[in-house]
């Protein structure tokens, strides 16, 4: 497992999840957003360079960022944008305070693995904040489907997004969410 190398298996995207992510970066043409980092940006990066798409990667923690950002250079990974953003406090949820300014508008795909669970609100600020920039028909995939709180994360942006959703119950369950077409 390339997880136990990176030697952080606790919190590494693995099995099922880490192969979606990959097959749908793969297959997809346009910017992935990527919430939290480690060795999944460096394998979305090497997908995205040699299909020549770009992933935009919100990391939180400063130090880890360092980490990811040496290991990006030492592989040649020039598709990957590491963004360090801090977690913001959005009042009913935390979530990062992503650049916008410079962000693409129009993502075909998310991978959402960031913030920590026990962040507030875990992951929902994700569509709140990034879903006027995700692009009709966009593809999203939210890892640990197994605790609760991101199954009912998952249901609520479908519910206020539109989206279709769907739970992979896999190795470690995931979400797979489809934004409405237009």
């Amino acid at each position: 497992r390339l997880a136990y190398g990176w030697n952080n298996e606790d919190w590494s995207a693995c099995g099922d999840y880490l192969h979606a992510c990959l097959q749908r970066t793969l297959d997809t043409r346009g910017p992935i957003l990527e919430c939290g980092s480690g060795l999944s940006t460096l394998l979305l990066g090497m997908i995205a360079q040699r299909i020549g798409g770009f992933v935009w990667s919100l990391e939180h923690h400063g130090q880890w960022a360092e980490r990811v950002a040496g290991e990006i250079e030492r592989f040649g990974i020039r598709s990957v944008r590491l963004c360090v953003s801090p977690l913001k406090d959005y009042g009913e949820y935390t979530w990062y305070d992503p650049p916008l300014a410079t962000m693409p508008d129009g993502f075909a795909g998310v991978v959402c693995d960031g913030p920590p669970g026990e962040t507030k609100g875990g992951r929902y600020g994700m569509m709140p904040v990034m879903r006027s920039r995700l692009k009709p028909g966009a593809w999203v995939l939210l890892d640990d489907a197994d605790r609760e709180n991101e199954r009912a994360i998952a249901a609520r942006w479908a519910n206020e997004s539109g989206a279709s959703c769907e739970i992979h119950r896999a190795d470690r369950p995931y979400v797979a969410l489809t934004m409405p077409a237009a």
